[in-house]
């Protein structure tokens, strides 16, 4: 039964925690441990019931997950190095949409071929949800490193072959059907890249520096979205400048998807190397011993859920992230993917000079994600949240007013403000949404909101915007539309559970040092950011069914106060008592 299940006495809460030791062993303060040493069916004794109402459990020393900042930079290393890869491809298709355009459609409308090559873009959207459904539950059963394995290779190996594809002149529409089913794949993969690695990163951040360490993650997004717009603008000057003007489009638009070949190797390698996270592993082991005693319920926190549970006990949560997921992909994605067919429909720059113009902005966003992320740390997601939403509310039309000033240099300007809302609500997230959702459920709650929020208002932001222009005849909307769905999430932000400096839910706390788990342990009683209840401690059942039997008689087989007294003396208020449970990372 899970420590956060109610009991029978209405209004109580069950207490589930460690029996006390008696004698000189139980002075001693146990060390936290490494990971490798947790027993995965490792069980804690019930902890005696202490006056007629039930407490919280107690945590111990060593339930608290030390993962030092050593193990850290490795894991999250090997995350970055694999999201630079699967955004790498997002980078090199928005930068060589027109161009890709010339080569895989021949309506007879410049505008509707420009359009339908965004909508290559947006199909690989519409199927991330159901890679969301298929991998994010997946990843909640075997474990996050093995899917994200998988949905590197996948992505690499897909964008390797959009290289080799043959061209209209070659083959006719085919040529397009491909692209699109080659787009399809990609989508089906990154359903499950995206929510995996926040979820991967987070749960093997320290609490206090969530925001920071899960913030690298989205740095490694958008310098793959600057290492493909660096490669077309290289490919596109080599070419030009040694084969002439026409190579580019006959031949040189391959060189930079075959590049995920080896970009590709390097990632899978890392991929393949990284450790599962602790989180997951120590759920695990609460899941299985709640499997044995055969009543899990299904809305408690530890209990794994498909799409269907999720959305039943999760719905709020889902909706929460859903519209900050579509704020910021709507600028992001007008940043990033759109930009370039903005520049050459609006401006007439060709694929080098939009690449050339956008790089600057995307390399400081990069410098800024960071400094958001530790922002959010010290003062809290919902702020940082708020300030991205109002400056996506205030900016978005001085913004793109002094782009339509034409001038190399104000374009530049224009796109770092662009900028700066995306960075702060890029920042936060990598940390904030998985936060959102207990340990057993987050991949695949992630991967529902996620995939969902980005399929309908980041991946057709492209699409969207051209069409609106076309529409209306006004070159703002694009503007308009980041300045929407800044406000709706500004509103949503409202409604969110602020979780900086907290334990994940479902999860352990999580720390640095063996210090810092004394520290955290011996003042767990006046921390008002620890809530034992929704941690995965596990109780002994025979102890369980006694705590029961004896609350359905008021006071029966319940010790008193004064009785148990005794029993605390030489605990330090730590509540320690050398189980075998352990922390995770060294």
């Amino acid at each position: 039964m899970s420590s956060s299940e109610p009991s029978s006495l209405p209004g109580a809460e069950r207490t589930l925690g460690a029996a006390p030791q008696l004698g000189p062993e139980a002075d001693a303060q146990p060390e936290a441990r490494s990971d490798g040493d947790r027993p995965g069916g490792a069980r804690r004794p019930g902890r005696r019931l202490l006056g007629r109402k039930p407490k919280q459990p107690r945590l111990e020393v060593d339930d608290v997950l030390v993962v030092k900042g050593s193990k850290v930079r490795t894991a999250i290393g090997g995350t970055v190095v694999g999201n630079v890869m699967e955004w790498f491809d997002f980078g090199v298709y928005g930068y060589m949409t027109l161009m890709l355009s010339e080569l895989f459609f021949h309506t007879g409308s410049k505008s509707l071929d420009t359009i339908l090559t965004l909508l290559g873009f947006a199909v690989s959207f519409l199927v991330r949800p159901f890679g969301g459904l298929v991998l994010g539950p997946l990843g909640d059963k075997i474990g996050r490193q093995k899917v994200l394995f998988f949905t590197m290779a996948m992505m690499a190996i897909a964008t390797a072959l959009i290289g080799v594809l043959p061209t209209h002149a070659q083959i006719g529409v085919w040529a397009a059907f491909l692209l699109y089913a080659l787009k399809l794949v990609q989508g089906f993969s990154t359903g499950g890249e995206y929510a995996g690695a926040t979820t991967y990163v987070s749960e093997y951040a320290p609490d206090k520096k969530r925001g920071f360490y899960a913030s690298m993650l989205d740095v490694g997004s958008y310098f793959g979205f600057a290492l493909g717009a660096g490669s077309v603008a290289l490919t596109h000057l080599v070419t030009s400048s040694v084969w002439g003007p026409d190579a580019m489009l006959a031949w040189g638009w391959r060189v930079p998807f075959l590049i995920a070949i080896p970009l590709g190797a390097v990632a899978i390698w890392f991929r393949a190397r990284i450790p599962e996270t602790p989180a997951f592993e120590a759920t695990e082991a609460e899941q299985e011993a709640e499997a044995e005693q055969s009543h899990e319920d299904a809305s408690s926190v530890h209990a794994r859920k498909g799409p269907i549970g999720i959305i039943r006990y999760h719905w709020r949560e889902l909706l929460i992230a859903v519209a900050i997921v579509a704020a910021t992909n709507t600028a992001g994605y007008a940043l990033t993917s759109y930009m370039p067919t903005y520049l050459g429909t609006q401006f007439g720059y060709n694929e080098m000079t939009s690449a050339a113009t956008t790089i600057p902005a995307l390399l400081i966003l990069c410098v800024m994600i960071p400094f958001a992320g530790k922002a959010s740390d010290r003062f809290g997601r919902r702020a940082v949240y708020f300030t991205g939403s109002a400056t996506a509310v205030l900016l978005m039309l001085p913004a793109f007013w002094l782009m339509h000033q034409s001038s190399f240099l104000e374009i530049q300007v224009a796109m770092v403000i662009v900028a700066l809302p995306v960075a702060m609500f890029i920042g936060p997230s990598a940390a904030a949404l998985p936060a959102l959702f207990p340990t057993a459920a987050r991949y695949g709650a992630m991967g529902i909101a996620y995939n969902i929020s980005v399929s309908l208002f980041g991946g057709t932001t492209p699409v969207i915007s051209q069409t609106l222009i076309k529409w209306t005849g006004n070159s703002y909307m694009p503007a308009l539309w980041i300045m929407f769905f800044g406000l709706v999430a500004g509103i949503a932000v409202i409604f969110m559970r602020e979780s900086a400096k907290r334990p994940l839910l479902g999860s352990f706390p999580s720390v640095e040092t063996a210090e810092e788990a004394r520290e955290l342990v011996a003042h767990q009683d006046e921390n008002p950011l620890l809530n034992t209840s929704e941690m995965p401690i596990v109780v002994d059942p025979e102890m369980e069914a006694e705590i029961e039997a004896a609350m359905d008689v008021p006071g029966a087989g319940l010790p008193s106060d004064a009785d148990a007294a005794p029993e605390d003396e030489g605990r330090d208020g730590s509540g320690a008592s050398g189980a075998d449970r352990v922390g995770a990372g060294s």
